[in-house]
């Protein structure tokens, strides 16, 4: 979070005091990050010119600066309107050194590639690309930004909520003379998302200006902080546990985990907890826990919203691949909407780094004899098939080790193929599957363990895998085979051709495609008869949802054997999404959507692949994995799958909300709504009054209470927006959370932007409960 408030043009001695006051804030903020006297952070405070590179032509020096507060930088604008610009080190996604980005690679030549680096932004933005004078000015950005990136992460919620309003005073201290008045304390409070009366502004200057001097300053301004964070629901939860001398002894502590927070764990599991995060020494030593303490507990990650323990892999990965849902992406080479928008390596890059474990590339002949990747036949732009496979393979394995899926919509030539086939097998090298594990022919799928590190290619084979274990000969014979186009090509039913369309399919290509063919889909009966465990189908949403609603348990055996993939309707020109969770019920593992539009499908997408160390598989229930399975979504009969829960949700309050608008003083009116995605029976949302002019601290204490039937499927969604009696609601954050990673008990949620980025100091405090339906 950002304080937004433009600043106020200053005299001449303002600004040199304001000059004079920087370095020493820089030195506490420096000291705030662990980077005291740290030789790159000192640099990046000093500034640079740097060339900013744009296209071939536009090339501009600028000068960038790292601002006192150790997290904004500015850089000079030759814009009239937009003399300085600043951005956060908060927004940042990646910082890269040498010339990574396409921008780079087209636009300069191979002398720069040492002093050049790349600002990879959150979002949409488009990336930052520039050269230094220098190489060693080059790693001192690169090092400091990354060491500024991974200690403000780092910080925990308390020292970054400190920092924040310790540059927010600053920021608001317009004459540069550490004291605060009336109206600076009054645009400050606008400035972390306050909006109140002014007789509360007068009350609270009152209570705080103890030497009656109009002005704060001192230990005054630190009275004044005091009050501004005081939570009043912990200190009531501290109040009713804090039973040793008005403080948390570990018996105190241990009874408030047990009975509040439902956790099996002993004594010395408490004594633990005080020794790692109490901040006063003496209470310390006697085994005691502070309020300060004790909120430090709270904000940690033992006492957030999500088991700990999910947090790693903590699932069989020894299961055949097909018993995964698995994170997969649609259209994974563009960067917005698949009418006009812009290809880039960048989209296969961001969705492997969000754990996307199959990615598709559509393939066309390039002009000049190159393969090419766009949306064939729109205005989307192109990138060499080539440069893709590149990306895939620096960044595959970066968020996971576990496999990665090409899925090829191929419609080149054989020649072109040809060369598809070269570039797959010597750019991945070892990391490309081309034969099948072990030394015969298998009957089912490998686990994620098992290929751990490997690139599967999906996509058309002319013969059986079988083959593979064939004389050579035999293979040779089958060469000049054509193929019919998977029934369900969404190319296809863009073109609408009128008979099925004849694909020439050249060997090196098929010959690498191993436990991922495609093939129609032609009934459930003809795959249970005809079809080989590694053949797989793919549908689009709108007949995947009709087998889904009308045929879900026979959806269900079928995927106990096999793969499917779901794809968004070629009719999505903007590339929206659907609801993946009917499919996923259904037992569909590879449920494909647009990475690169958020909104609440991504949402859901990313909150089922946050557990399992975020490793992009998450094992399917055992009762979506039993070929005798009976369990139905649609009419939920008996079975393993019905464990009913009573979940109680009580939103209590929220801490530190963004801005929706950047106008300075607009406030925003949150409001909490709690939604249950799953099967049909536990679809439901509920939802709190908004509180006005307080995104700062509201407060609701509002009880919600949900029946639960399959909890093995949940995914609980709390979505905070920015109340309009007009118009639609705006978005603030969101969290999604399988159920089953559920802790119950008071928990801090941390709250996700549009982009499914996490906000820095944002939160949700909320009670939860779950308990078997009596």
């Amino acid at each position: 979070m950002q304080c937004i408030r433009k600043q106020a043009s200053r005299s001449k001695s303002e600004e040199l005091l304001h000059q004079a006051q920087s370095k020493k804030v820089a030195s506490l903020n420096s000291k705030l990050l662990g980077m005291e006297d740290d030789p790159d952070l000192q640099f990046l405070l000093s500034g640079t010119e740097l060339t900013k590179v744009r296209s071939g032509s536009w090339k501009k020096t600028r000068f960038y600066k790292l601002q006192e507060d150790c997290k904004t930088m500015w850089h000079e604008s030759k814009k009239t309107l937009r003399s300085r610009q600043t951005f956060s080190v908060d927004d940042i996604e990646a910082v890269r050194s040498g010339r990574k980005t396409e921008g780079l690679k087209k636009y300069t030549d191979e002398t720069q590639e040492l002093r050049a680096f790349s600002i990879l932004f959150k979002g949409r933005r488009k990336n930052l690309d520039l050269v230094a004078s220098s190489e060693e000015e080059a790693k001192h950005w690169v090092s400091g930004l990354e060491k500024i990136i991974s200690n403000v992460s780092n910080l925990c919620q308390q020292l970054k909520t400190e920092h924040w309003i310790f540059n927010c005073l600053r920021n608001a201290d317009i004459n540069c003379d550490n004291k605060m008045s009336p109206e600076e304390l009054k645009s400050f409070l606008h400035d972390i998302n306050i909006d109140v009366e002014d007789n509360y502004v007068k009350m609270l200057f009152e209570k705080c200006d103890k030497a009656n001097s109009g002005y704060l300053e001192g230990e005054e301004i630190k009275l004044f902080y005091e009050i501004l964070t005081q939570r009043e629901e912990i200190d009531v939860i501290y109040g009713e546990y804090a039973k040793t001398d008005g403080l948390l002894s570990a018996t105190n502590l241990l009874e408030f985990l047990v009975k509040e927070q439902r956790e099996q764990v002993d004594l010395a599991y408490a004594v633990q907890l005080i020794e790692k995060y109490e901040v006063d020494k003496t209470a310390k030593a006697k085994q005691m826990m502070t309020k300060d303490g004790f909120l430090m507990y709270l904000r940690q990650p033992k006492g957030l919203i999500m088991n700990p323990a999910h947090k790693s892999v903590y699932q069989d990965m020894k299961q055949p691949l097909n018993h995964y849902f698995i994170s997969s992406s649609h259209n994974t080479y563009l960067m917005e909407d698949q009418l006009k928008g812009p290809s880039s390596t960048e989209a296969y890059i961001r969705a492997l780094m969000k754990s996307c474990r199959c990615v598709e590339l559509d393939i066309y002949d390039g002009s000049d004899g190159e393969p090419v990747i766009y949306h064939g036949y729109t205005l989307t732009s192109k990138i060499l098939f080539k440069d893709a496979i590149s990306a895939i393979k620096e960044y595959a394995f970066k968020t996971s080790e576990y496999p990665v899926i090409l899925s090829l919509e191929n419609h080149c030539s054989v020649e072109q193929q040809k060369l598809m086939a070269h570039h797959l097998t010597s750019i991945l090298g070892s990391a490309l599957l081309t034969k099948p594990l072990g030394e015969s022919m298998p009957s089912e799928f490998p686990s994620p363990e098992d290929l751990k590190g490997r690139i599967l290619i999906k996509g058309k084979r002319l013969n059986k895998l079988e083959a593979s274990f064939y004389d050579q000969s035999a293979e040779e014979e089958e060469e000049s085979v054509t193929e019919e186009e998977d029934c369900c090509d969404e190319e296809e039913e863009r073109e609408k051709p009128q008979e099925p369309k004849k694909l020439k399919l050249a060997k090196e290509l098929s010959d690498i495609v191993i436990y991922c063919k495609s093939v129609g889909f032609h009934g459930f009966e003809h795959a249970r008869n005809s079809q080989a465990f590694y053949e797989m189908s793919s549908f689009k949403e709108g007949d995947a949802m009709k087998l889904a609603e009308k045929s879900a348990n026979e959806c269900i055996r079928h995927n106990v054997d096999k793969l499917s993939r779901v794809y968004p309707s070629p009719f999505r020109t903007d590339s929206s999404n659907f609801d993946p969770m009917p499919l996923w019920n259904a037992g569909c593992q590879i449920v494909a959507l647009n990475f690169q539009t958020p909104g609440r499908d991504m949402d859901l997408n990313q909150g089922l692949f946050r557990q399992n160390g975020l490793c992009g598989y998450v094992l399917k229930p055992a009762y979506l994995r039993d070929r005798g399975s009976e369990f139905d979504p649609i009419t939920l009969t008996r079975g393993p799958w019905l464990k009913q829960k009573d979940f109680h949700v009580m939103v209590i309050s929220a801490q530190q909300l963004p801005k929706v608008s950047q106008k300075a003083y607009s406030i925003v009116d949150p409001l909490v709504r709690v939604e249950i995605h799953g099967v049909p029976a536990d679809i439901a949302q509920k939802e709190t009054r908004h509180i006005q002019n307080n995104g700062f601290n509201p407060m609701w204490n509002e009880n919600f209470q949900f029946d639960l039937y399959v909890p093995d499927l949940a995914l609980v969604r709390f979505v905070v927006e920015d109340y309009d009696s007009v118009s639609n609601n705006d978005f603030i954050g969101q969290c999604t959370v399988p159920f089953t990673s559920l802790q119950n008990g008071y928990r801090h949620v941390r709250l996700f932007n549009k982009s499914g980025d996490l906000l820095s100091s944002a939160a949700l405090f909320v009670h939860l409960m779950a308990a078997d339906a009596e």
